[in-house]
């Protein structure tokens, strides 16, 4: 078995890895135990947020296994050709890039969901917006027309079609490479049969006489982070993650007010309208929804930090 005497950062450069033999890990050993605990501290010194935990999904990606293994195996030693691999994610996960995007997946409602850098990475937040979307189809009897805007990796439409039997989605999105991992997603869960993937702006793309609105439900995570608010957002958001999904001019409502403004046509009597909204914007949003004269009841959501996070609305 190898047995790396060098640093993990110093792996990849100059000669060959020493080699010991025996049945027991040596004590400088490359285990997985001993890279865990080095790429913590690693990314601990970078202010890497959850250091433990993008050590694990890295480490756990490059072995190919589940992240419980990496615990039941701690005393396997690793190789010179998986360091080689570490060395290079590892530094990138150093500079702040998403280990999600290092990974290409991550969990969304206990879903492996695909990304990649030209789609935002599903926050746990979101979840919020699924759990009570599920809740409304739930409720309502026959089969339920789902409309996904600004679908991005799919995770919505995703959820809501792995535990929604009888619901139909369309999901829209105007950039055709998240739309690719939209599909990627949508395939992984075996879901072709019942979610649609439109390429184009909001409700541009959708025909209601041929996608078979108007919709029961009509749900979205927009852009809604403001001017002031972008200059402001981590560096590992920032730098990476795509602006169009995030920035939505000067007071973060350019995509819900276009929303609000154009819902009409394509929702039921009845259906619903649910948005993620920045925890600044409720009462804007609510006063936005109100003023169309189109909805009887809208209440705001709070996510499990306590802050505003899902704007609701029950059309007349």
């Amino acid at each position: 078995m190898l047995r790396p005497k060098r640093p993990i950062a110093d792996a990849k450069h100059g000669g060959q890895a020493q080699v010991e033999t025996g049945d027991s890990p040596a004590p400088d050993a490359w285990t997985i135990k001993r890279l865990l605990e080095w790429i913590t501290g690693y990314l601990t010194e970078r202010k890497v947020d959850s250091p433990r935990l993008s050590a694990e999904l890295v480490l756990s990606h490059v072995l190919a296994k589940k992240r419980i293994e990496l615990y039941t195996q701690f005393d396997s030693v690793i190789e010179k050709p998986i360091l080689d691999q570490l060395h290079d994610l590892i530094k990138r996960a150093g500079l702040h890039e998403p280990v999600a995007y290092l990974v290409g997946k991550t969990e969304f409602y206990s879903l492996e969901i695909a990304v990649c850098p030209d789609c935002l990475i599903p926050r746990p937040e979101t979840e919020l917006l699924v759990q009570k979307a599920i809740d409304f189809l739930r409720s309502r009897p026959g089969t339920q027309r789902v409309c996904d805007l600004c679908t991005g990796s799919g995770c919505i439409a995703v959820a809501l079609a792995a535990n929604c039997k009888t619901a139909g989605i369309i999901a829209t999105d105007l950039c055709d490479k998240a739309l690719a991992a939209a599909a990627r997603n949508v395939d992984r869960h075996g879901l072709k049969d019942r979610i649609k993937l439109l390429s184009g702006d909001l409700f541009d793309p959708i025909l209601p006489q041929l996608d078979e609105g108007p919709f029961d439900l009509i749900a979205s995570n927009p852009p809604y982070v403001t001017a002031a608010e972008y200059e402001r957002l981590a560096r590992n958001v920032r730098d990476y993650e795509p602006r169009l999904a995030l920035h939505a001019g000067d007071d973060g409502l350019t995509f819900i007010r276009r929303i609000v403004e154009q819902v009409d046509p394509f929702l039921k009597p009845d259906g619903a309208l649910m948005l993620e909204i920045g925890y600044t914007q409720a009462p804007a949003v609510t006063d936005l929804i109100r003023q169309t004269g189109k909805f009887s009841d809208v209440q705001v959501e709070k996510d499990f930090q306590g802050h505003d996070r899902v704007a609701v609305a029950r059309k007349v």
